[in-house]
Parts: C-alpha cells; sequence; structure tokens
C-alpha cells in the first residue's frame, strides 16, 4: 500500500511539474463513477460526477452530472443504461461565462476477459444532446476499456492494475445552429493510468489522457474513485 501512495504521488507530481511549464496545455479531471444492483434484481443504477478543468484547478471546463437506471438480462454479463446527465461548461481563461447542455443517452457495457490479467470492457453509447443556443444533436461513442492485473488475478481488495481506454466520438447531426455545421469525427481520447483498489467495492486511479479534436489537442491529469455501493 506504502509502495502504491508513492507510486500515485509521483504520477501526480511528475505531471504537475509539465503543468506549470504549460498550463494552457494541461488541465485535471477529478471524478467519481459509482454503480449498485439492487437485492435480487436485474435493475440497478450507475452514474458519475466530473469536475474538469482547463488547468489543475478553479478554471472551469465542465462540472459534468450524469446517472441512469441498468439492466443486466438473464444469464449474461452485458448490462445497459438509459440515463440523463446536465453538463454545466465554462471557458478557458479569466471567463466565468458558462453554458448548459442537457442529454439523455443510451448505454451497453459488454465486459470480456481475456486470460487471467486482462479485463476489457468494450461500451457503446448513443446520446440525444439539448445544447444551450444550439439546434437538437446526437453522438456515437464506442470505448474500449482494458485494466491489466499486476499483482493478483481480481480486481478486488489490494489489486493493483494499469488502467487503459480508448473513445471514439462520431457526431450524428452535423448542422448545430444556423449555417454553422461540425464535422462528423467530434474528438477521441486515449488514457493510460495506474489503479489499486482500497477494498472490494473501492478503486482509486491516477493517469494522464490525451484528447484530440479536430481543432485542438490537449492532455488531462485524471483522478478518480471507482465506486460499487452495494
Amino acid at each position: 500500500m506504502k509502495k502504491l501512495v508513492l507510486i500515485l504521488a509521483g504520477v501526480f507530481i511528475y505531471f504537475n511539474s509539465i503543468a506549470q511549464l504549460d498550463e494552457s496545455k494541461t488541465g485535471a479531471w477529478y471524478m467519481y463513477f459509482f454503480n449498485a444492483q439492487f437485492k435480487e434484481s436485474r435493475f440497478g443504477f450507475q452514474g458519475d460526477i466530473q469536475y474538469r478543468n482547463w488547468n489543475l484547478g478553479g478554471d472551469l471546463e465542465q462540472l459534468l452530472l450524469r446517472g441512469g437506471m441498468t439492466y443486466t438480462p438473464k444469464n449474461t454479463n452485458v448490462r445497459f443504461t438509459l440515463g440523463y446527465a446536465n453538463i454545466t461548461t465554462g471557458i478557458m481563461g479569466d471567463s466565468d461565462e458558462t453554458s448548459v447542455e442537457s442529454r439523455i443517452y443510451q448505454e451497453m457495457l459488454l465486459p470480456q476477459k481475456v486470460g487471467e490479467r486482462f479485463l476489457l470492457t468494450h461500451r457503446y453509447r448513443y446520446e440525444q444532446r439539448f445544447v444551450e443556443d444550439q439546434d437538437f444533436r446526437t453522438r456515437y461513442r464506442y470505448a474500449l476499456f482494458v485494466n491489466v492485473l499486476l499483482n493478483q488475478k481480481t480486481l478486488s481488495k489490494n489489486a493493483i492494475y494499469l488502467a487503459l481506454y480508448n473513445e471514439l466520438f462520431i457526431n450524428g447531426e452535423r448542422k448545430i445552429k444556423d449555417d454553422i455545421e461540425v464535422a462528423i469525427f467530434d474528438r477521441n481520447r486515449t488514457y493510460f493510468g495506474l489503479g489499486y483498489g482500497i477494498n472490494d467495492k473501492l478503486r482509486v486511479q491516477a493517469g494522464w489522457m490525451k484528447q484530440i479534436t479536430n481543432n485542438w489537442q490537449k492532455g488531462q491529469l485524471q483522478l478518480s474513485l471507482h465506486h460499487k455501493l452495494w
């Protein structure tokens, strides 16, 4: 445990030093993910709270609040979600101006185990977006998450693991306002980090994510908690 704390602190301090060299290209996302399954039921819920900054803290990029009901069909490990998100987006720099988006989404999670130490999850998500001062929009997302177990064969208490993901975003409707159009490609995110199982229901991760759009590229520190409530 002490070794892991030192490793996570080193990761954070290293990227913090990079951010101080060029803060305009480095942000930080602080995230809490949660899920639960109702007792003796195939229904449950999941969600996340994310505080995203253009810098390491204080310059709001986004405040994202998201949650939904889940359903797992009998004799499968697939999980479907119907959910809603509210997103407040800020402008980089001194401006306090923000815009608000309401979002409905449908999602499918498909976990897969390869060998004894590779845990994969495929996530398919379809979003209906109601962005302030824009026309109705939709977006398609596919993410592949890979957890590589390092010191044991289960993602439980005391597990140390590598956490990797890549996510592709594709726009549906191209026209968003008057004569303004967006490209089919929206963005791509690539992440690598290190995780630790605090107990069987709570894990912590720290890592680095690179986000690429048609107009800009930006690196992000990510610190996240992953919590199975029950």
